[in-house]
């Protein structure tokens, strides 16, 4: 039987372009973007894109009745936050003032605002944009295929700080170096965006795909 990969829809979120990227290495899997606890629970990956605020998203996703079906999801199956879907699984985000977050990860979400300088001295533009190199810090099977230093492209102007490093899997510079991805038993999520970075972000939803735990 295929499996069944939910790419989950709140209403924000670049969603046609990571359920194409996905559709595109998945093979036969059925890959559905939904709104469905249901099938959420059900499916046997999930992938959470996202995009915009934090106090947008976090009230988009309690409008979905998605608090819960994210949370079980992130902590019984293979499991692939993308940028903001990220940055919801920490604790709060000081953003518009300040913001309480999904909670999964002890840690903040901060603004780039003074750390981000360039060699010439200068502030870096906000938000970070463009394609930057990826640090892995330690192997994974989402790393498979995947040359450290490779380059992603990024789009945000926040950076998630996890109080427990031991889950940060990889790093980038931007003036500051901040934590591009990190990695829990069956989670994974990225500040980058790898349904935009090319080959080598089509072969990290590929390994998510084919990712065996």
């Amino acid at each position: 039987m295929a499996q069944k990969i939910a790419v989950i829809d709140y209403g924000m979120g670049n969603l046609r372009s990571v359920s194409k990227a996905i559709e595109h290495v998945a093979g036969n899997a059925q890959v559905r973007t939904t709104d469905d606890p249901g099938y959420i629970a059900a499916a046997d990956r999930v992938v959470f894109p996202g995009q915009g605020a934090a106090r947008d998203c976090m009230a988009a996703i309690s409008d979905h009745h998605l608090n819960q079906a994210i949370l079980q999801a992130a902590a019984s199956k293979p499991f692939l936050g993308i940028c903001m879907g990220l940055q919801v699984l920490m604790r709060h985000s000081e953003e518009n003032g300040g913001t309480g977050l999904l909670n999964l990860f002890a840690g903040e979400v901060k603004r780039f605002d003074g750390l981000a300088m360039g060699d010439n001295g200068l502030p870096l533009k906000i938000p970070h944009m463009g394609w930057s190199p990826v640090h892995q810090l330690a192997p994974h099977p989402l790393w498979e295929g995947i040359a450290d230093q490779s380059r992603f492209y990024f789009v945000h102007s926040y950076r998630v700080v996890p109080e427990d490093v031991s889950v940060i899997a990889a790093t980038t510079d931007y003036g500051v170096r901040f934590t591009s991805a990190v990695a829990s038993d069956k989670l994974f999520a990225t500040q980058f965006h790898p349904e935009k970075s090319a080959d080598t972000g089509l072969q990290l939803l590929r390994n998510f795909v084919n990712w065996d735990i």
